[in-house]
C-alpha cells in the first residue's frame, strides 16, 4: 500500500479550490449568524429581566451585575457582527478570485491557513508580524 503524501491527503482550500473555500465560508457564516441570533435573544432576556430586578444589583451576592451581563453580551454581539462582516468580505474576495492573496504583502495565503481561518485577509507571516509590532 502506497502512503499518500500529507500535502495530498487533505490539501484544504486554495485559490484553485474555490468550491471548498466557499463551503467553509458559508458554514462559518451560518454558524456566526446562529451565534448572533442566540446572543441577541440572551441580550433581550437580560434587558427584560432588568425591568423586574432590584436596581441595586451591585451589592447582590448572587452573581454578576445586570449591567455587566448586558455589557458582556453587547461586546460578544459586536464581535460576532464584525466576524460576519469579515466573512461577507471574504465571500466577495472569493468571487473576485483574490481569496488566497494576502492584502498586506500580496503573497499567497497558505491553504492550511484558509482552512483554519477561511475569512482571513493575511498570510501567516503578515498576521504574525502585525501582532508583534
Amino acid at each position: 500500500m502506497t502512503a499518500v503524501p500529507a500535502s495530498r491527503a487533505h490539501p484544504g482550500p486554495s485559490a484553485g479550490d474555490a468550491p471548498s473555500l466557499g463551503l467553509l465560508l458559508e458554514a462559518e457564516r451560518a454558524a456566526t449568524l446562529a451565534r448572533l441570533r442566540t446572543l441577541r435573544i440572551e441580550f433581550d432576556g437580560v434587558v427584560l429581566d432588568a425591568l423586574d430586578a432590584n436596581l441595586d444589583d451591585e451589592h447582590d451576592p448572587e452573581g454578576p451585575t445586570i449591567a455587566w451581563e448586558r455589557a458582556q453580551l453587547a461586546s460578544l454581539i459586536d464581535d460576532a457582527s464584525s466576524s460576519l462582516a469579515d466573512l461577507d468580505e471574504a465571500l466577495q474576495r472569493l468571487e473576485r478570485g483574490t481569496s488566497a492573496t494576502c492584502e498586506r504583502c500580496g503573497g499567497t495565503i497558505a491553504a492550511e491557513r484558509l482552512e483554519a481561518r477561511p475569512g482571513t485577509r493575511e498570510c501567516i507571516r503578515c498576521a504574525w508580524f502585525g501582532r508583534t509590532r
